[in-house]
């Protein structure tokens, strides 16, 4: 299955997103000349050769920032935080996967630190997920697992897939919120992720020498400038929620605490990626020796090659396969272009992968989808196909067609 129906049109609740990305995207399509991503990217910025920002960001990671003096900051940053007494001195959101793994692991045994790890559930988790998540935990690491109301959470998703064309919305409300408010609780003072997602695959470029995020950038850059009150007030509107489904502490994981009361505790957010190259493939063959981390067993993930991303939820292929809709370009080509970038594999090598993989149906779970959003799939494909930007498709006697492909 690779496209919709043809009968149907958006509705309007599609018409009505509130997913602001869409309204910035360029109506010419442009593909970066040295990897595989294009300008539909949201906030990616390209150059007058043509060159996309992740790949003169990956070129300035290569020939101008000094890691050994990066290293240095992340050394003396450590020793400011460390409780010499054993005590928690720094939250790790960690799934279990690859990256988060590597990086709990290497702030404990590379600079003597004393993470408590933390997770906001998936949506499902697969098989593969809640292995290498219990894997992790046996390799040494404290973690809490913070599960949300499960009827609230749903009804977000459903409510997410329809506001923003994108289900895992809720997910990454409470993936960022929840490890502030344990730093709160408890009183550590820094929170580390893994990367600068916008400098390593395309984004805004205003934080690309920062060591964090500010809290302000939040809503814009992470939650695609839609906060969990924002997909609240439009599922009431659109009667997909009503006050009865739920009580205010219900939202509390999903919001940060106010930037007051991080400031006040001189709570810190940073990402591993501003001190150490960052290099997906790296993590895993670290992970995999170090916190007992699998592969997929059931070969490459759906929409993509490789086998050792995204692998904890059931719902995270719907999450890429809607980026492709929406954008034109899915989960290969980000698999493919970072590759590039790092120099595994060649623009050519990516092309073929792309034209391959990218826009593949995550058809594996797709029953589980519809159950845990209680909706149809004629439903599914009315969302998908209001979602299909007029300069990215076409509809011909064979389905939708993508009108510009990366060559």
């Amino acid at each position: 299955m690779t496209t919709g129906s043809l009968e149907g049109t958006a509705s309007s609740k599609i018409q009505d997103s509130i997913d602001w990305q869409r309204k910035a995207q360029p109506k010419i399509v442009q593909y970066c000349r040295r990897c595989v991503v294009s300008n539909q990217r949201p906030r990616i910025e390209f150059n007058d050769e043509g060159v996309c920002s992740a790949c003169h960001f990956a070129d300035e990671k290569r020939d101008v920032i000094d890691w050994v003096d990066r290293k240095t900051q992340l050394e003396q940053l450590c020793d400011r935080y460390r409780h010499e007494d054993g005590r928690y001195d720094v939250i790790v959101p960690c799934s279990g996967g690859k990256d988060s793994s590597a990086v709990a692991h290497k702030l404990r045994d590379w600079y003597g630190m004393h993470p408590l790890t933390v997770t906001w559930s998936p949506f499902i988790y697969t098989d593969s997920g809640w292995e290498n998540f219990q894997n992790f935990v046996k390799a040494g690491f404290t973690n809490l697992l913070a599960s949300p109301n499960g009827r609230v959470h749903r009804k977000l998703t459903r409510i997410a897939l329809e506001a923003v064309g994108d289900a895992w919305q809720p997910f990454a409300y409470g993936q960022m919120a929840y490890a502030f408010h344990i730093a709160y609780q408890f009183d550590i003072k820094l929170v580390f992720f893994g990367e600068n997602g916008e400098a390593e695959y395309g984004g805004s470029t205003r934080n690309n020498h920062r060591p964090f995020m500010p809290l302000e950038d939040w809503a814009e850059l992470y939650y695609k400038g839609v906060t969990v009150d924002d997909m609240v007030a439009w599922g009431k509107e659109h009667g997909l929620l009503s006050d009865s489904d739920f009580v205010g502490s219900d939202l509390t994981l999903y919001r940060p605490p106010p930037v007051e009361y991080l400031r006040n505790k001189d709570i810190q957010m940073h990402w591993f990626s501003y001190y150490h190259k960052w290099v997906p493939q790296e993590n895993y063959y670290y992970s995999t020796e170090h916190t007992g981390f699998e592969a997929n067993r059931d070969g490459h993930s759906e929409g993509t090659y490789s086998k050792y991303a995204s692998l904890d939820d059931r719902l995270d292929g719907f999450h890429f396969y809607l980026a492709f809709i929406k954008f034109g370009i899915g989960r290969a080509t980000s698999d493919a272009a970072h590759e590039v970038r790092d120099g595994h594999i060649t623009r050519e090598e990516a092309v073929a992968l792309v034209h391959r993989y990218d826009g593949e149906f995550p058809s594996q779970y797709f029953a589980e989808f519809l159950d845990y959003l209680d909706i149809t799939e004629a439903k599914f494909w009315e969302v998908v196909d209001g979602y299909r930007l007029p300069h990215l498709w076409e509809r011909t006697s064979d389905g939708w067609q993508l009108k510009h492909r990366v060559t």
